[in-house]
């Protein structure tokens, strides 16, 4: 199958946001007295929706973790937005993806300001129609509602699109929008977790991803 629109997730799947995510996490975490030094610890919070992992790892309410998601932003917005890096083999692959014809777009559950400015720091804005992410209030935050968003907004096929991520949340979100898959485990979701969702193929590298797209 020729997927002539490509979705790909932001973090852990074009960058590695290790750095900056977490640092604004272990930030956020203090303002309740919480104290992580290892930022390794912090990991699972790169992909899911904020609001989620401090409720479900650090145990905070509804309403503390959204104080710490405003934490988090005083950091993130700051600094730890370019705590970042391209993955190696990242613009090759989009370079030869959009020189093959592919649409491709972001569909991220960092909010929209957020990853448009990522995209263009690190000068990946070239490759892309449209941006969609989540919103600052919360009221877009799930992959599922991002790629419905990204549909509404922009406009797909859903039998010739396809959704790349490194996290069963962006494998979750694309069946639920009824979407085909693929798992990338160069990011932080473990081959377990992918696996769990059944996608079309886990790949571990950019280049081998290239293959997959280019000559399947």
């Amino acid at each position: 199958m020729n997927y002539s629109t490509i979705l790909f997730d932001l973090d852990g799947t074009l960058t590695d946001p290790k750095i900056g995510i977490t640092s604004a996490v272990q930030y956020a975490l203090r303002h309740f007295g919480i104290d992580v030094e290892d930022l390794d610890l912090l990991e699972p919070f790169i992909g899911p929706p904020l609001a989620d992992s401090f409720q479900e790892f650090y145990g905070l309410s509804e309403s503390e973790s959204m104080k710490a998601i405003l934490v988090y932003r005083e950091y993130f917005s700051d600094r730890g937005l370019f705590e970042n890096q391209v993955y190696p083999g990242i613009p090759e692959l989009l370079t030869r993806l959009q020189a093959a014809g592919h649409t491709l777009i972001v569909a991220t559950s960092k909010p929209t300001e957020f990853a448009e400015r990522i995209l263009v720091r690190f000068d990946l804005d070239q490759y892309f129609s449209f941006v969609g992410g989540s919103t600052f209030d919360g009221s877009r935050s799930l992959k599922a509602d991002v790629i419905a968003h990204v549909r509404k907004e922009y406009g797909f096929d859903p039998a010739s699109t396809i959704m790349i991520g490194d996290r069963k949340h962006d494998l979750i979100g694309a069946k639920e929008a009824g979407l085909p898959a693929i798992g990338v485990s160069y990011g932080y979701g473990s081959i377990a977790e992918l696996e769990k969702e059944h996608p079309l193929a886990i790949i571990d590298t950019p280049q081998a991803l290239e293959a997959y797209l280019l000559h399947q």
